[in-house]
């Protein structure tokens, strides 16, 4: 065609070629840019996330659920004002290895295990029935994602619990199953407000089966609670579809004659109506102490159910109502979500015993209402950033590299007179003259990028580290559970153990580490300080969740670490040096292990004695045999019971004479006693996450010359043995089916 000229097929196909090519680095640096980002999440997971309590992707029951984890714990006292755990009121159960038992006494372990999977059970009601407490609870279903009523019976004052069944499931949510007794007929009245109903069910075969005896109010109150006083029954109630109600805020009251009815509102109604933080919503089973009537509130402040308030009734007729707040006389913990009610408590009921004493039940959860949505949220938020993050940096890398020249965007022709006055010109010149102008500055910015200036590198290395965190956040809130580092029960059932450590004063700094960070752990009931040496410091110089006792001795000596100490009121003692830092997950992993068997010390530093003579090794050595037979005590779970009475028998006094001499080997000698009482397997260990043993950063640790050391165990082992006899053989890694042991 005259005057124009066609782009020639290799030019097109060489123009297609480059740009193929300049593709290539961003799509190397995305694929960069994704291993790197799965090699640092993969890295956080096993540092960090691995050491919480992680779900079971096999479990049918105790999934993360919006609504929380609830929990119920016991409570007993001379006072419904001054009730105390469980834990502190010293049950036992030997068949759990509880020496206590410890709060929770039922989670939504019991019914998923009888069948029933949960996600979590709260608002528990009691029915004291003689020397039987049976108990009522709603139960999160997981199959319809919906609270039902289930029952337990205690036959030992609560201590252990039976799960016997669902008591009532409609098809709509029923939770606070108020239980009661009237004119020999046992009654229960759920809140079910789905059906804008207040339901009254009758027994028909108690506990597990109830009809239908009436409605007793056309309105959708929410936690219903009945009270006999002065004459008259009262009915405490919330309705929050009353127009102008703030949610959780409201409180109305009712009276009757009779708890079946006919109900008449109280003139003051609603009682209050905007303030969540004032306990409107009711938290338990009201009750009568001393000839006053108290009632048990909601404080919903900053989260739904945060805690319980009690009121004291003052005025109560058909005109009046009239409260004031008291103290609850309960303490709180300060473990936060390593608790099992470390967020919030939101349900009380109390009742007293024909003894003349009190008993209650809790509910309780650690993490606040909607906790598993929001780190969802953050996840994927993190996980968003991240990859949005890399692909942005590919595409200005793609872009930079991916520069097209102005001759591929416009056709090449051969301009004419003619070709001037045309519009298809003239766009050619502007396309071309943007194309020139981009292109210069591209140009420009790749060479400046290209420049190894610590401008450049200070860049590069921010948008690395905002992506790092991304990716750490995406792990940390999608694979790290509810951030908790949770207790392990054993049968059903938690306990409790005391932490040991032996100091003197030279360590100090290191102790108030080790008391902050330990007191957190759910399990720990109490630490005691082994003062050998130097000015004691006062139990209020450490920041700690539980009670710090410091047990000062006369004479500075390693046996000091396993006196008989009376006032220890658990059984399981945790030996622990106190320059070792582990997880707390990786503390109640180790007492978990040594609750299945009692008789072992279970710790988490493996030792493999052997040779002739025998040889004082370390771990690499053992791992290399494939197998132990000693644990080393300064981190170590024992029976404080068997192992003090025995490190102190007169069988000992040679052992405990050398140990003192040396100063050194109070480890090995238990170990020696330990073999010498048993024929059976006599220690276990426990594979922790991560440990730090900060006495290689001290210059007052014995050890800090390991060749020494070593050389004093050494000769420890050969009088030892002379004493109490050989070691056993060996023990395998890798033996429990959980794999703590690898």
């Amino acid at each position: 065609m005259a005057g124009r000229r066609a782009m020639r097929p290799s030019s097109m196909r060489g123009a297609l070629a480059r740009l193929g090519a300049a593709r290539s680095p961003a799509v190397s640096f995305l694929l960069a840019a994704a291993t790197s980002a799965a090699l640092v999440g993969g890295v956080y997971f096993w540092v960090v996330v691995s050491s919480f309590r992680l779900p079971d992707s096999r479990a049918v029951g105790c999934l993360a659920d919006g609504e929380g984890s609830w929990a119920i714990g016991m409570y007993y006292g001379k006072s419904p004002l001054e009730l105390r755990p469980i834990e502190l009121d010293g049950k036992s159960n030997g068949n759990s290895s509880a020496w206590p038992v410890a709060n929770p006494v039922l989670t939504c372990a019991s019914p998923t295990a009888a069948g029933f999977p949960s996600n979590f059970v709260a608002d528990p009601f009691l029915y004291v029935q003689g020397d039987t407490l049976f108990l009522f609870f709603e139960t999160k279903t997981v199959s319809t994602m919906q609270g039902d009523i289930g029952v337990a019976r205690s036959l030992d004052q609560g201590a252990t619990w039976e799960f016997l069944g669902i008591a009532l499931d409609e098809a709509w949510h029923l939770s606070y199953p108020f239980v009661f007794k009237y004119e020999n007929e046992i009654y229960m009245m759920p809140e079910g407000n789905k059906k804008k109903e207040l339901r009254l069910y009758r027994a028909s075969k108690f506990p597990l089966e109830w009809t239908l005896e009436k409605v007793l109010i056309n309105k959708p109150l929410v936690d219903s609670s009945l009270v006999q006083y002065e004459g008259l029954w009262w009915l405490f109630a919330s309705d929050f579809t009353r127009h102008g109600i703030e949610k959780n805020a409201e409180l109305e009251i009712w009276y009757s004659n009779s708890p079946l009815g006919p109900w008449n509102e109280h003139k003051q109604n609603p009682i209050y109506k905007s303030d969540k933080s004032l306990g409107a919503r009711n938290g338990g089973r009201l009750f009568v102490f001393e000839g006053s009537l108290y009632r048990p509130g909601q404080d919903c402040s900053g989260t739904y159910g945060r805690r319980v308030k009690l009121y004291k009734v003052e005025k109560l007729s058909k005109e009046e109502y009239k409260e004031a707040p008291v103290k609850l006389g309960i303490e709180e913990t300060r473990k936060g979500r390593n608790a099992w009610n470390g967020m919030r408590y939101h349900h009380m009921d109390a009742q007293q015993l024909a003894s003349g004493g009190w008993i209650a039940v809790m509910d309780g959860d650690r993490v606040p209402s909607g906790d598993s949505t929001r780190r969802s949220l953050f996840g994927y938020m993190g996980f968003s950033l991240a990859v949005a993050l890399v692909i942005f940096v590919g595409f200005v890398k793609g872009a930079i590299s991916c520069y097209i020249p102005p001759s591929f965007l416009v056709p090449l022709a051969r301009r004419s007179e003619l070709s001037r006055v045309f519009p298809v010109h003239r766009f050619n010149q502007k396309i071309r003259r943007y194309s020139t102008y981009i292109g210069r500055n591209i140009s420009a910015t790749k060479a400046r990028l290209s420049e190894k200036t610590w401008s450049n590198m200070l860049f590069f290395c921010v948008i690395a580290l905002i992506g790092v965190v991304n990716v750490c956040i995406a792990v940390h809130f999608l694979l790290g559970g509810n951030g908790a580092e949770e207790a392990y029960t054993y049968h059903g059932q938690h306990s409790q153990f005391t932490m040991v450590t032996m100091t003197y004063e030279a360590r100090l700094w290191n102790l108030k580490l080790f008391v902050e960070h330990y007191s957190r752990c759910e399990s720990v009931r109490e630490i005691v300080v082994v003062w050998n040496k130097g000015n004691p410091p006062t139990s209020d110089a450490f920041d700690s969740t539980v009670p710090v006792r410091i047990r000062v001795e006369e004479i500075n000596s390693l046996n000091n670490r396993f006196r008989v100490d009376p006032l220890i009121k658990t059984r399981a003692v945790l030996e622990l040096d106190d320059d070792i830092m582990m997880t707390c997950s990786d503390i109640e992993k180790g007492f978990r292990v040594w609750r299945e068997h009692p008789e072992r010390m279970v710790g988490f530093y493996p030792r493999m004695i052997d040779g002739n003579p025998l040889q004082y090794r370390n771990e690499r050595y053992a791992r290399g045999k494939r197998g132990y037979n000693l644990i080393l005590t300064g981190a170590a779970f024992m029976d404080s019971q068997f192992a003090f009475r025995k490190y102190w028998s007169d069988e000992a006094t040679q052992g405990r004479g050398y140990v003192h001499k040396n100063f050194n080997c109070e480890d090995l000698l238990m170990n020696f006693l330990y073999a010498n009482a048993s024929s059976e397997r006599t220690v276990e260990y426990v594979h922790p996450a991560w440990a730090i043993d900060t006495s290689k950063l001290s210059a007052v640790a014995i050890s800090r010359d390991t060749q020494k050391h070593y050389d004093i165990r050494t000769k420890c082992l050969a009088k030892f043995a002379s004493i109490y006899g050989p070691l056993p053989q060996k023990w395998g890694f890798g033996m429990r089916e959980d794999g703590w042991d690898k």
